[in-house]
């Protein structure tokens, strides 16, 4: 199984959001956010061009991330779990993804520090974050078979805007 891991895109002011009092998983992307995350989707897409399975966290401005790399892939149906919502283990989304009936590449869009800490404990079996996620960035990590602690192979680390500069 190949995992892309993508950081959502740039998402309202988090302390602006807050004085509002809402909810912080209700925060959207920005428009600048959405347009930037379009032409890295492009660029992802060419590095990329099958994927079958998009996971995404539920909170919103990673869905609306998930949606418009849906879109670039073809029009996948992304799909919720809160494995990828913040605080989740990588451990319990590990044993999520070794049910899903899928040997291809999957696309999972989350957060920071989360998934850093899922890239650690797929690469080097720790959860200690070596990798820092950019807003948009992602990253492929190559696994024999189902991910499992220690046993993926970074393919690739990239920021938005390399990813950009791909479209």
């Amino acid at each position: 199984m190949r995992l892309i891991l993508v950081r959502h895109a740039i998402a309202e002011d988090r302390a602006v959001w807050a004085e509002r009092s809402q909810d912080d998983g209700l925060r959207p992307l920005t428009p600048d956010g959405r347009d930037r995350m379009k032409r890295a989707a492009r660029g992802l897409a060419t590095l990329e061009p099958k994927v079958a399975l998009l996971a995404t966290s539920p909170l919103v401005r990673a869905r609306e991330t998930a949606e418009i790399l849906a879109r670039a892939w073809g029009g996948l149906e992304p799909v919720e779990s809160p494995l990828l919502a913040p605080g989740a283990s990588p451990a319990s989304l590990s044993a999520w993804l070794g049910r899903q009936q899928n040997a291809g590449t999957v696309a999972l869009v989350g957060h920071e520090p989360d998934l850093g800490e899922a890239a650690a404990y797929w690469l080097s079996g720790g959860e200690a974050s070596f990798l820092a996620f950019k807003k948009g960035g992602a990253a492929l990590i190559d696994c024999a078979a189902a991910p499992r602690e220690g046993g993926g192979v970074l393919q690739w680390f990239l920021t938005p805007g390399q990813l950009r500069a791909l479209a």
